[in-house]
């Protein structure tokens, strides 16, 4: 780790979903001196001052160039990543064109994760597609981190799109925010739905309600190590 940046990095993790960042922050928790993990709301500002703000992407677009802009912006944050499962090429240049430093894959392992977040809090440009094979349709158990619908058995490409549905959002409105198409996105449904054993859309609304796989908006919470 280079001399010049402090112990911890201070990352700030953009989500809406508390078990999303809880997942991250116990899959860091064997760095903990090398990293402090805070979450923090898409609609809330960076407070304190952070080395990384990780724009985390479950269920979310993986490229809001606003919010991007937004994070960049901010006198707090001194590099922003994006954390997704994406690994489209013009996303990746769009988003470091917008002032993004690091674009980072969820198949990354911690050890990985963390050389990463270093590297970025020094000045460098990161961008690691990891394991592409260990897609977002992976084994949960063979996974890191945590999403909302893991413990029901849902993979995390899966629980993104019952997320979504949750939310209201059509197929078609699902394949633009996924970059999937029609197909993959009726597949995962299909899978999906067997997983939590409904059979229709509503049922699958009230399932993610019921599982907290609707964002909580306007919630900021700062994460410190587990009580003992």
């Amino acid at each position: 780790m280079p001399e010049d940046i402090p112990r911890p990095v201070c990352v700030a993790l953009v989500n809406d979903f508390e078990v999303v960042v809880k997942g991250l922050r116990d899959m860091l928790a064997s760095f903990t001196e090398r990293v402090l993990v805070v979450e923090l709301d898409l609609g809330a500002e960076v407070e304190q001052s952070v080395d990384v703000a990780l724009y985390d992407c479950f269920a979310a677009h993986p490229l809001h160039t606003d919010d991007l802009a937004r994070l960049v912006a901010q006198s707090t944050v001194g590099a922003v990543a994006v954390y997704t499962w994406t690994t489209r090429d013009d996303l990746v240049d769009q988003a470091l064109a917008t002032g993004a430093r690091g674009w980072l894959s969820k198949s990354l392992d911690a050890t990985s994760v963390v050389s990463a977040l270093e590297r970025l809090a020094a000045g460098e440009q990161v961008v690691d597609h990891g394991d592409v094979a260990a897609g977002p349709g992976a084994d949960p158990e063979q996974t890191v981190g945590d999403w909302p619908g893991r413990a029901a058995g849902l993979s995390p490409r899966q629980a993104e799109i019952v997320s979504l549905i949750a939310q209201g959002l059509s197929n078609n409105e699902i394949c633009e925010r996924t970059y999937l198409t029609l197909n993959t996105v009726k597949s995962y449904i299909r899978e999906a739905y067997r997983t939590i054993g409904v059979t229709t859309r509503v049922q699958a609304v009230l399932w993610g309600v019921e599982h907290g796989l609707v964002p909580t908006p306007e919630r900021r919470t700062e994460l410190g190590p587990e009580p003992d």
